[in-house]
């Protein structure tokens, strides 16, 4: 509106003036209308930020003829590529981390396998998990084609129904693979260990390790060490959400108790339909809720694969956190997580959008670049292409974002990637925030119910222009605080490049537990072991 009433004036002006020249008169003053005009159009586009600026994505073209439907991703002792499809296959890429993803070279390496959903490397060799074993591959000869398929472990059930996904993680740091099963047709369990997660060790001992999972989309691991899954909209799960997995506990979903009769665990009571996550966690012991939910539609509908940045600062400013991909959305997610009275929650980012299927499995490669598989089939995508091997690599540029968000005992401590034009940050004006939960119920899904708005009652900006503390007066347990910065500037005047943050609340931080963080870091920071 207002460069449209700016155009008008400077016409009115123009016309005004006498000229010698009132053809020409004329032109220049269509050509300056023209002008204006697209100047109003085009300037607040070049201007915006856009994802690309700081994060490429590059396709990689893939071998021809072939259904080539990543399912599992990992790096080779060599620093090749390895692949595992969904149609059963294995193949090595190399060239493919050069600055042309046509450089790429693919060779089989095997197949027969059933549809493998994980693929990690241990002894120089790899191992898939298929949907009823974990399988030890092994090169005899050298030649790059697989000669032995060595049975690891197949101790939990298979039927012939198409939902029993097995989704596997790399290693652990004792020698474990770490497996979630998928409920039989995502609704019931009908044969063992449908439901849960076990793990697997090298030596093939099978220990059943967590109850309660539904439909999950990929596991793996955070800098720490501890394993996350993530689990998919359904009965038990509102929305999707990125769990955490520990032995001897349960994550939510009751149908595959009956296995417990199985192990040496001790069963955990069965929630009540209709309640809320948080207060089944304080009422079963053993339930652990959902350390990050995605709010549906707004972050994905479909969480799948996990990875933790440790590449030291080559794929940007969020080191140590964790990268969940979205099957249908055809996206890249941001987590930073925090533990608060032992329980790990924490706020979920949008990052990266434009891939061309639907994202399932991730691998960081030894150049920091990040590697996304995409397959739709069966399930569809926003990304539309059937499958894509495609490569996320970081362009050396900081964009201007949250880079962490912690829960306080009365608000939220924000901190930046870069330095804040403090005139925009300290305008309570420039933030908007609300609340609500799911129900957690054994009916399908959940809308956002219980919402609140909270006060932001004051802020103070750091004197460093890198942190914000907000106090919020009406934080709610249990529920998802959407927060909005659209007011907040770089010192730069650049918008934040996603200008909202979901942070998930499990517990309020007693101010006990926050001072000793405090001292914790304080400890780290000073050179001291803050573990």
């Amino acid at each position: 509106m207002a460069c449209e009433l700016g155009t008008r004036m400077t016409l009115n002006r123009l016309s005004m003036k006498r000229s010698r020249w009132p053809i020409f008169e004329a032109r220049a003053v269509w050509l300056l209308a023209c002008a204006m005009s697209v100047f109003a159009v085009v300037m607040p586009a070049r201007a915006a930020e856009r994802e690309e600026d700081y994060y490429r994505i590059l396709t990689y073209p893939t071998p021809d003829g072939v259904q080539f439907e990543p399912g599992a991703l990992t790096i080779t002792p060599s620093g090749e590529l390895a692949i595992a499809t969904r149609i059963g296959e294995i193949w090595i890429a190399s060239n493919a981390f050069t600055d042309d993803p046509r450089d790429i070279e693919y060779k089989l390496f095997a197949s027969g396998l059933h549809e493998p959903l994980g693929l990690t490397t241990r002894d120089g060799v790899l191992w898939a998990t298929q949907r009823g074993e974990v399988t030890k591959i092994i090169d005899l000869d050298g030649d790059g084609l697989a000669d032995r398929f060595e049975t690891v472990s197949d101790d939990w059930g298979l039927t012939s129904d198409y939902h029993e996904y097995a989704f596997g993680s790399p290693f652990d740091r004792d020698g474990n693979i770490w497996i979630v099963l998928c409920l039989t047709g995502s609704f019931t369990s009908q044969v063992p260990f449908r439901g849960w997660c076990v793990r697997v060790s090298a030596d093939g001992t099978f220990q059943p390790t967590a109850g309660g999972v539904r439909s999950p989309g990929g596991i793996g691991f955070n800098h720490e060490g501890e394993a996350f899954y993530t689990d998919n909209q359904g009965p038990w799960n509102g929305a999707c959400s990125l769990k955490h997995l520990r032995p001897g506990f349960f994550v939510g979903h009751p149908i595959g108790n009956r296995w417990y009769s199985l192990t040496d665990l001790d069963q955990p009571a069965t929630p009540k339909s209709g309640s809320r996550t948080h207060v089944e966690a304080d009422r079963i012991p053993e339930y652990v809720p959902p350390a990050v939910i995605f709010p549906y539609n707004k972050m994905g509908q479909s969480a799948s694969g996990i990875v933790c940045d440790e590449t030291e600062g080559r794929f940007g400013p969020f080191s140590k956190q964790l990268f969940v991909s979205d099957q249908t959305q055809s996206v890249v997610m941001r987590v930073f997580l925090e533990k608060v009275d032992g329980r790990y929650q924490g706020a979920c980012f949008p990052f990266r959008k434009g891939f061309r299927s639907g994202n399932v499995p991730m691998v960081f490669a030894p150049d920091g670049s990040l590697v996304v598989g995409g397959t739709q089939r069966g399930w569809g995508s926003r990304g539309g292409r059937e499958f894509a091997l495609e490569r996320l690599v970081w362009t050396g540029k900081t964009p201007f974002e949250i880079e962490e968000m912690r829960a306080l005992p009365d608000g939220f401590e924000l901190t930046f990637t870069t330095e804040l034009q403090p005139e925009s940050a300290a305008k309570i004006e420039s933030y908007r925030i609300g609340t609500y939960t799911y129900i957690f119920q054994e009916s399908y899904g959940s809308p956002e119910v219980d919402a609140t708005k909270p006060t932001i009652r004051a802020l103070r900006v750091a004197d460093d222009r890198r942190s914000v503390r907000l106090d919020v007066d009406g934080l709610m347990r249990g529920h998802v605080h959407e927060l909005h910065l659209e007011g907040v500037r770089a010192s730069d005047g650049r918008p934040l490049l996603h200008p909202v943050a979901y942070y998930t609340m499990n517990r309020i931080p007693s101010r006990a537990s926050t001072a000793s963080k405090a001292s914790e870091k304080g400890s780290a920071d000073a050179g001291g072991d803050a573990r």
